[in-house]
């Protein structure tokens, strides 16, 4: 998944954002298989459970389970079709997400070798929004930054000064 680029500042800013919203010991799933910040997660004192690979937009049964404190989906929902359809099914009373911003300047990403790893969605940051509150959750905390590349030209440039990643925590209704 990350075999020549670590995404550290996501990272760092994600655990922080996850730490003011959610204290450990915390129980969470994690939608998604395990990953390097999952790992992350537990090394920072969460109880963390991964889903393990079902298509999210057709099997609910994981985030029917109310046992979670919180779920958390990092860089998921942006790959499923109808991500309100789970988002509905959560029973967890908390939800930290995060999801790229749509760039103008960039096309949504699509790897040609991996049919799970493309971008179905780039939200603006009031559609992602406007999903959690037709969902049922009400928002709490948000937080939006940038992510630069060190590389010359216009797009790197326009990197720099435009977010990227949008993070939310909300609460159930």
């Amino acid at each position: 998944m990350y075999e020549n680029t670590f995404p550290e500042k996501r990272f760092q800013k994600t655990l922080e954002f996850l730490q003011d919203s959610v204290k450990p010991p915390a129980k969470i799933l994690d939608l998604g298989v395990k990953n390097p910040f999952s790992k992350i997660m537990s090394e920072n004192g969460y109880s963390v459970t991964n889903t393990s690979g079902e298509d999210l937009d057709e099997d609910f049964t994981s985030v029917q389970n109310g046992e979670f404190e919180a779920v958390t989906a990092f860089e998921i929902f942006e790959h499923l079709i109808a991500p309100y359809n789970i988002l509905k099914e959560i029973k967890a009373p908390k939800l930290v997400a995060s999801v790229p911003l749509k760039l103008w300047f960039s096309p949504a990403y699509r790897s040609k070798t991996d049919k799970w790893d493309r971008h179905y969605h780039e939200f603006e940051d009031w559609q992602f929004d406007w999903l959690l509150e037709k969902s049922g959750w009400e928002i709490k905390k948000t937080l939006k930054w940038t992510n630069p590349v060190n590389k010359i030209g216009v797009r790197p440039l326009l990197r720099k000064i435009t977010p990227r990643y949008y993070a939310v925590y909300a609460e159930r209704k």
